[in-house]
């Protein structure tokens, strides 16, 4: 098994550009195959985000949240810098209300999942992003609606229904973070804990794979069959992902953090929550039908756009003399 997930963890770029082609390849030769794949995305994606806490000691976790240079810059990347941004990029679909409604629900949103796992793979602190994530999950429930407000108007923020929000931090995390601390106690007190810590570990990298072709076979057929409207989208997201990596560079810089917590602002600031956000925007009235299509059209093109971070970011953040992250990322 160790062996195994050496190979897998050398190979995971390639895997996962592998799942993305599978996944797409399944979801256009068996349509039907979206709705049970749909149903399995937020199963696995809560048992990748248990593997994922598994991975970071929780004792560590306080002195991370104590920590008052890197919380301050994620944050303020994430409400301060993203609203701005997302308001100038967001022009080029203002014309269309799904489109522009899209747009603004997945760009608003800091993820809180698989930037942790993209985040150490780059050498960046996941430990860090790990503490943070559920003060950036409460961030956004609160000033989602505000951003939303502003930009749409009052009218819109009536519609929108934030039970599945909730429903979405409740399980992807507290329920796997709860989880995670109680199996890094009972790892510390028998060999079963520990084989069964050992074994998600182990399972990482296939969880990731996993998730990544169900997310791609659930939506893909959708988004072929309205694929002239979407497209228009894609520049927005890639403009947004150019500019968030210059931000997060410059963000780090001024907070004058190290190696690993820069690569962690950096991941954060261009990662989005599209798959929290997708159960939200599913919940819209049907005159905002393309919604999904355009949340999920983003989570094709910064899966892509991650698997370049990987290998970009710690090229512009390059280790210093201090490897090791003390809570939790390599740098």
């Amino acid at each position: 098994m160790r062996r195994g997930a050496e190979w897998a963890e050398r190979h995971q770029v390639l895997l996962y550009l592998a799942a993305l082609a599978v996944g797409a390849a399944v979801g256009l030769a068996a349509p039907a195959v979206a709705g049970p794949a749909d149903s399995a995305i937020m199963p696995v994606l809560g048992l990748l985000l248990y593997a994922t806490f598994l991975g970071v000691p929780f004792t560590q976790i306080g002195a991370a949240l104590r920590d008052r240079r890197f919380l301050p810059a994620v944050l303020a990347v994430n409400f301060l810098a993203v609203p701005v941004v997302v308001w100038g990029v967001s022009r080029i679909v203002a014309h269309d209300d799904a489109l522009l409604v899209g747009v603004l629900f997945v760009l608003l949103t800091p993820c809180v999942d698989y930037v942790i796992v993209f985040t150490g793979i780059a050498g960046g602190s996941a430990g860090r992003l790990l503490a943070a994530a559920p003060l950036l999950m409460l961030a956004q429930m609160v000033l989602l609606p505000v951003y939303l407000r502003l930009f749409l108007g009052v009218g819109f923020v009536d519609e929108v229904d934030v039970g599945p929000f909730v429903e979405s931090f409740l399980l992807l995390i507290v329920v796997p973070l709860t989880a995670a601390g109680v199996t890094q106690v009972a790892a510390r007190r028998s060999r079963a804990g520990a084989a069964v810590q050992a074994a998600l570990s182990a399972a990482m990298v296939p969880l990731m794979v996993l998730t990544l072709a169900l997310v791609v076979a659930s939506q893909i057929d959708g988004v072929r069959e309205r694929l002239g409207s979407l497209l228009l989208a894609v520049p927005v997201y890639l403009l947004f992902a150019a500019v968030m990596v210059t931000v997060g560079l410059a963000a780090a810089r001024v907070a004058r953090l190290d190696v690993p917590a820069s690569r962690a602002v950096v991941f954060s600031g261009v990662t989005r929550n599209s798959l929290v956000v997708l159960p939200l925007v599913l919940a819209l009235p049907t005159a905002y039908g393309l919604v999904p299509l355009v949340v999920v059209t983003q989570t094709l093109v910064e899966l892509i756009v991650m698997v370049v971070l990987v290998k970009l970011v710690p090229r512009l953040l390059p280790a210093r003399a201090d490897p090791v992250d003390p809570v939790g990322g390599r740098a």
